[in-house]
């Protein structure tokens, strides 16, 4: 069974940091590659970031690339995203996911979490 739970969101203003959490059920978080995806408003789910399951390869988009940093502990099957110096476009619903690569980013799983809000001011 898939369980994706996401946590750790809220308001701030421009400039400000936040650092999500992703929990995830042992069978979907062992031994993959996790990403994160986010969904604003009136548009389609788009990649954030990626990690691969020992933590060694990393992937992001362009658009967050030295503002976001994606890591995990495989011993609490979490992954996180600190997202620092968050401007007014990073607003969206974040989601977590299992991948296939940290190149691929393609998801493992259709299905989604609730997601968390993130929600930047300018």
């Amino acid at each position: 069974q898939v369980q994706l739970v996401e946590s750790g969101g809220g308001s701030v203003q421009a400039g400000g940091s936040l650092r999500l959490s992703c929990a995830a059920a042992g069978r979907t978080f062992s031994r993959n590659a996790m990403g994160w995806f986010r969904q604003a408003f009136g548009k389609e789910r788009e990649f954030v970031a990626a990690i691969g399951w020992t933590g060694g390869s990393t992937s992001y988009a362009d658009s967050v690339k030295g503002r976001f940093t994606v890591s995990r502990d495989n011993a609490k099957n979490t992954m996180y995203l600190q997202m620092n110096s968050l401007k007014p476009e990073d607003t969206a619903v974040y989601y977590c996911n299992a991948v296939y690569s940290t190149s691929a980013r393609t998801t493992l799983y259709d299905y989604w979490g609730q997601g968390t809000q993130v929600t930047v001011s300018s």
